[in-house]
């Protein structure tokens, strides 16, 4: 069994904009987050939110601390929410057990020592967050998730927005899956920026021959990353986070940050993106 991670530093807007394809990529982009037998995680100075995978394959994966964190267990002083991505499996938080199918959502609370991972097709997309209090472990499931339908055919950005933590009480993370009607690619425009958190991207449901062009940055200094299938974005703050695909995709959005409000947002008119 293997756990891995790696950090990434906090960019700042001038920094950002300076950078090449490569530079871009290296901070902002994650592109090996699933591995079989293996716990990968990418820890961040965003809010300090660490995005992670965990692939059981034909054994089971334990959660352990990592360096960055400074404690003894893993969730000592954070919250975590794994989400399968991959066929069903099972998460065991301190020896119980809990079937998490498929785009199902299992929330951690702080305090829980011993979180395993098993199911051999099942693929866990992790997200931790620092918490100051410790809540239940509950499982979240897409047809009990609050659905907002937004978009049009017109505008090719036709979309269904499940908000999986809207009934969970949670200290930071906010979790949610968009998901395409046919022929639409656009997610999240027109942008918008939330100052108060961060965000992170998980791109899925790709064909291999399929991409998404990301675009990041200030409104008025835009930049783009090219994603594939199950790679993930780190988004700043101060960076507008809108896509758009060569053919249909699903992604998993998650925030952390002063406030777990849906709708604290700042919108950036059209023609004011540069």
């Amino acid at each position: 069994m293997s756990t891995e991670f790696d950090i990434r530093f906090a960019i700042d807007p001038a920094g950002a904009a300076g950078m090449g394809t490569a530079e871009l990529r290296e901070n902002f982009l994650i592109d090996d987050l699933f591995a079989d037998g293996a716990v990968r995680w990418t820890y961040t100075h965003y809010d300090r939110m660490a995005v992670g995978g965990a692939v059981p394959a034909s054994g089971e994966l334990v959660l352990e601390a990592i360096k960055p964190t400074g404690t003894a267990n893993f969730l000592d002083r954070r919250e975590l929410i794994a989400v399968n991505i991959g066929e069903a499996g099972t998460i065991s938080v301190d020896g119980t057990d809990h079937a998490v199918g498929p785009r199902d959502m299992l929330y951690v609370g702080m305090g829980s020592t011993d979180v395993r991972f098993s199911g051999a097709g099942a693929k866990f997309y992790l997200l931790s967050a620092p918490a100051h209090a410790s809540h239940p472990t509950t499982l979240l499931q897409q047809s009990g998730a609050k659905r907002l339908d937004m978009g049009s055919a017109e505008t090719a950005n036709e979309r269904s927005i499940y908000q999986y933590t809207n009934s969970l009480k949670s200290c930071q993370l906010v979790v949610g899956l968009t998901q395409f009607a046919p022929g639409s690619v656009w997610n999240t425009m027109p942008a918008h920026v939330h100052d108060r958190r961060m965000e992170a991207y998980l791109y899925f449901d790709l064909k291999p021959d399929a991409l998404v062009v990301h675009l990041m940055g200030e409104p008025d200094e835009t930049r783009h990353m090219i994603v594939r299938n199950e790679q993930a974005i780190l988004s700043p703050p101060w960076s507008i986070h809108a896509g758009a695909g060569t053919g249909s995709y699903t992604f998993i959005w998650a925030m952390a940050g002063d406030n777990i409000d849906y709708t604290d947002a700042e919108k950036v008119a059209m023609e004011d993106l540069r």
